[in-house]
């Protein structure tokens, strides 16, 4: 099978993609934002003085330096419940030390930017989406729609990609996970009000791309594994979050990188081959002067595949800041 007949195949895979999406799709964020964002009890803006400091040594956060150059970086999760602990002094001095702050996307809460690119690659009116199931599949689809507050007509326009991502994120905002308190917004209005610029590496239609370029029958696979698991969405990541808050970067490979290994081409497309290009961004900004912050999905800084260990095949050193 192709990596795209596979990606959702199974229950199981369900579940690591959702995971994989939080910790490594800035764009999981921008969908909370969509028709998700109805969920949120409060649309208020994130602050780096609401995030509850980190009791212990907090999330990882690396190092890289050369000569007239540091860079460091740091994983984050794209949605998170208000309450989850994970500031600290050290990543609090590393972000105000840097002189440009790096995203995966820089507007994951620009709805004005992901619409249009939704309506043109995330909606087909001329195809609805219950033509393309069965009726109990229809039947699962409308029950899981109304659980989370989606109307059944509203779905029905939506690819299965898209019903898909929707139905992974939807439910973790219901159980108090929420995009204006992932890492990202509260880094990105911190830096905003300090004046920091603000890059991505690389752009909401990248990601968007990467999902809705599957073709049709791995689309209703991926739709299908997730409303087999619908009502279990935040079990497998409240145990991620906690070892991420925990700096437990072993938990994180366990928990969202190693399974999806299982599918090579899945993990080639969502880690390695964007680790890669990430890997080559930052031996750039090592070639020029000052001090960045890259803030990117957790998935991608762990495991033998990390950017960390991309670096260092090439020569360049990674120091974990303790």
């Amino acid at each position: 099978m192709t990596f795209a007949s596979r990606l959702m195949s199974t229950a199981a895979a369900a579940g690591r993609v959702t995971l994989g999406s939080v910790l490594g799709l800035g764009l999981a964020a921008a969908i909370a934002f969509q028709p998700a964002q109805a969920l949120a009890q409060s649309a208020a803006p994130a602050t780096a003085a609401a995030t509850p400091r980190a009791e212990g040594a907090g999330p990882a956060l690396w190092v890289v330096r050369d000569a007239d150059s540091t860079i460091y970086l740091f994983g984050t999760i794209h949605v998170l419940r208000p309450t989850t602990a994970w500031a600290t002094d050290r990543v609090d001095a590393a972000f105000d030390s840097a002189d440009q702050i790096w995203f995966e996307i820089t507007n994951a809460d620009d709805q004005a930017a992901a619409l249009p690119i939704i309506q043109r690659l995330g909606l087909s009116p001329q195809t609805p989406l219950s033509s393309l199931l069965t009726p109990e599949e229809k039947a699962e689809l409308d029950a899981a729609a109304a659980s989370v507050g989606l109307p059944a007509a509203q779905m029905d326009i939506f690819r299965p990609w898209f019903a898909g991502l929707t139905l992974s994120v939807a439910p973790l905002i219901k159980a108090g996970y929420d995009p204006q308190s992932g890492v990202e917004l509260v880094l990105k209005a911190r830096a905003q009000a300090a004046g920091k610029p603000l890059h991505g590496l690389e752009t909401l239609e990248e990601q968007v791309g990467m999902l809705a370029g599957m073709p049709e029958e791995a689309q209703l696979d991926f739709l299908r594994s997730t409303l087999k698991t619908f009502d279990n969405a935040t079990t497998e990541l409240d145990r991620l979050v906690d070892a991420w808050a925990a700096g437990d970067v072993a938990a994180i490979e366990r928990y969202g990188v190693d399974d999806m290994k299982d599918d090579r081409e899945l993990y080639e497309a969502l880690l390695v081959r964007r680790n890669t290009n990430w890997a080559g961004q930052i031996q750039t900004l090592l070639d020029g002067s000052g001090t960045a912050f890259i803030a990117v999905g957790a998935a991608h800084l762990a495991g033998d595949d990390s950017v960390q260990a991309i670096l260092e095949g090439r020569g360049v050193h990674v120091e974990r800041v303790e």
